[in-house]
């Protein structure tokens, strides 16, 4: 038997946004008996980063990029299946850190006593805290931080550092991968120019992984490499182990690399970088070029996302020299 509180946490989006929770739930583990509601790659980050939890799979409809509201298609049977056995937790606290009605609906679903969320359109009739924290000022790690300060546990917010003065050693830039995928094509920089930062870091004797989407294989080997996709979670953590620096378009692998306090330089187009960098100390951004309609959340108006292709090779590599002095002694 525990006296610990039954806390359900609810991540139901993309690795980014479950990695970004990660620090909130490895701490919750210490005095809540924590289970997350996730997408199935959650086992994987359950080993790595917070092993205490109990981890419940579930791929929400609404989730999807394309269709997420064709009823007709929405697994009815299996979601009774999961209201159950949540039901069955009788948790005493249920959490997102999401502006998401839906959440709030499922987390009124399961009957936990406190719902504790950011109320939106509405929803706060489903929650019994619901908080106010206005977007334009939310990193999505503090949305968690808010959220833990509601229910007891203490996270530090995080604010991206501005480098100055003198600092501590810095450590070798042995190792750096460098990671060209991401979910959405709006959000993925052209690989020629990441081409460039691989041999700006070749040139100065850093080895450089090459990971990549399964589309993108084909072209790294007519270019003459040998870049890999990873196949789980677990194997891509295992290959940012030991790395010193990570580099990538805004997307998942970014975060996680940042949960494994791994430094990382990404390049972002068509979403706000003060929503969602990774929160990481030595966190670098490569801000993508202005669009009236940005932040689009990859619903681009154009037939190239205008924001990511004025991201220049020599602008990119410029802002790769700056975070390499900034952080890292060169071999």
């Amino acid at each position: 038997m525990t006296d610990k509180a039954k806390l359900l946490v609810l991540e139901l989006w993309g690795l980014g946004d479950l990695a970004i929770a990660s620090q909130f739930i490895s701490k919750a583990s210490l005095t809540h008996e924590v289970t997350v509601l996730a997408k199935p790659y959650a086992k994987d980050l359950r080993d790595l980063l917070w092993p205490h939890a109990e981890v419940i799979t579930f791929h929400a409809p609404w989730t999807a990029f394309h269709g997420k509201y064709q009823l007709t298609r929405w697994p009815w049977r299996s979601m009774r299946q999961l209201l159950k056995q949540l039901r069955d937790h009788h948790f005493d606290i249920a959490v997102s850190g999401r502006w998401d009605p839906r959440d709030h609906a499922l987390m009124w679903m399961t009957r936990a006593k406190r719902r504790v969320g950011f109320k939106r359109r509405g929803s706060q009739c489903l929650l019994t805290d619901p908080i106010f924290m206005h977007p334009d000022q939310s990193h999505r790690f503090n949305q968690w931080v808010a959220i833990g300060k509601t229910i007891g546990i203490n996270l530090d917010p995080y604010e991206p550092k501005v480098h100055q003065g003198k600092q501590l050693p810095k450590p070798r830039l042995l190792r750096c991968v460098v990671h060209t995928g991401a979910a959405q094509a709006v959000r993925q920089w052209p690989l020629d120019r990441f081409q460039t930062l691989i041999e700006w870091l070749e040139e100065r004797s850093v080895e450089v992984d090459i990971l990549c989407d399964p589309e993108q294989q084909p072209l790294w080997a007519s270019h003459g490499r040998n870049a890999r996709v990873c196949q789980s979670v677990s194997e891509l953590a295992q290959v940012l182990r030991g790395a010193e620096a990570f580099i990538g378009n805004d997307s998942g692998p970014g975060h996680l690399a940042a949960a494994m306090n791994v430094a990382t330089l990404t390049v972002f187009g068509p979403q706000r970088t003060d929503w969602f960098r990774p929160a990481h100390p030595k966190g670098e951004v490569i801000e993508g070029g202005d669009c009236p309609y940005k932040p689009c959340f990859d619903a681009c108006r154009f037939d190239v996302p205008h924001c990511l292709d004025a991201v220049t090779s020599a602008s990119a590599v410029e802002k790769l020299d700056g975070f390499v002095k900034a952080h890292f002694e060169l071999p």
